[in-house]
């Protein structure tokens, strides 16, 4: 079964590396299927049956995105408040997700050694992502290793990001 990245980038065209990794994912259409939230809904009136539906479909989902903030971007969270709903991804009756398999694709824009317990962030990647932990333990999901390149903000060069959008593809594939 094919493989949903869903991406939530506020403004891709201006991201360097998301609309990179973006590019890339595009040549494997007999793979994976791309679903950018901020272009979908411009509004942010997200389809919910729509998406759910989606969801149904993979048994591998993505979620592409840039770190704001510690966290993930707006539009992002809200599709997780409006998608994951009781009776369908959670509750007695909400068995949608178990035994899906979610990962996270993302790009930060500080270095790697400041996200450490000595850094400047002072927490690591895995402590920043426990929500998407807790989501997917919660839904019954399992949550994949994470992919995640570093420096984007000031120190990753053209050469750099065409050689994450390839290490990306390698890490979906599981050749990484």
């Amino acid at each position: 079964m094919k493989t949903l990245v869903i991406i939530a980038h506020p403004d891709i065209e201006q991201a360097k590396v998301n609309k990179r990794w973006k590019q890339e994912l595009q040549k494997y259409p007999q793979d994976i299927v791309i679903h950018d939230l901020y272009q979908t809904y411009p509004d942010w009136a997200i389809d919910v049956s729509v998406e759910q539906r989606l969801l149904e479909q993979h048994d591998r989902i993505i979620f592409q995105f840039p770190i704001y903030w510690y966290s993930y971007p707006p539009l992002l969270k809200k599709w997780f408040d409006d998608v994951f709903t009781h009776g369908w991804a959670y509750g007695s009756k909400g068995k949608k997700l178990v035994g899906k398999k979610l990962g996270l694709a993302m790009s930060i824009g500080d270095k790697k050694e400041n996200y450490t317990e000595s850094g400047g962030v002072g927490f690591t990647v895995d402590e920043i992502t426990v929500p998407f932990k807790a989501a997917a333990n919660h839904v019954g999901a399992n949550l994949l290793p994470y992919f995640a390149v570093f420096g984007i903000s000031f120190e990753a060069t053209d050469k750099d990001i065409a050689a994450s959008a390839e290490d990306y593809i390698a890490h979906l594939y599981g050749r990484s």
